[in-house]
């Protein structure tokens, strides 16, 4: 076999080339989620540390932090990182076609959240910590929680 050929140094060049693009993406993304953590409010140096990223995020996003755990479930993490992504686009004000790009093309989506005209409106999931309360009540004014009727018996006094 003949290593001395033009295809290996050909091959050589396309892989040079393909972790060439990598890098330029990989700096894309981590310079865009740079400056989406310095508009939330949080220390912008987050984006690049691998756990304590997700840990920011929950926190811009006003999800408990127990959810750390659950994105680092294999089976779960895909789908609460998709749910931290809408909500984090949700708290700046974004549709969820931004979360579609923010999932498919974070390189191109989170720098145009970070350095666009988007404002952080705060924690876009501080409505579900409302409870009951909040003018999105799945039940309406039927809220079986509060029911008084909807109660575990009671033994009598003797």
């Amino acid at each position: 076999m003949d290593y001395n050929s033009e295809y290996s140094s050909a091959a050589a060049g396309i892989g040079a080339g393909m972790i060439f693009l990598y890098l330029v993406l990989l700096v894309l993304y981590i310079v865009g989620m740079w400056k989406v953590f310095e508009k939330a409010g949080k220390p912008g140096w987050a984006a690049i540390i691998p756990i304590y990223n997700l840990i920011v995020l929950i926190e811009i996003v006003g999800k408990p932090t127990i959810w750390i755990l659950w994105l680092l479930i294999p089976c779960t993490a895909p789908i609460f990182g998709i749910w931290l992504t809408n909500l984090l686009s949700k708290s700046f004000g974004k549709t969820e076609g931004f979360t579609v790009g923010l999932v498919l093309f974070p390189f191109i989506f989170f720098p145009i959240l970070g350095f666009g005209d988007a404002k952080y409106l705060g924690p876009s999931a501080k409505e579900a910590q409302n409870g009951f309360n909040n003018p999105n009540n799945p039940f309406g004014n039927n809220n079986p929680f509060n029911d008084p009727f909807n109660k575990p018996p009671t033994t009598p006094g003797i």
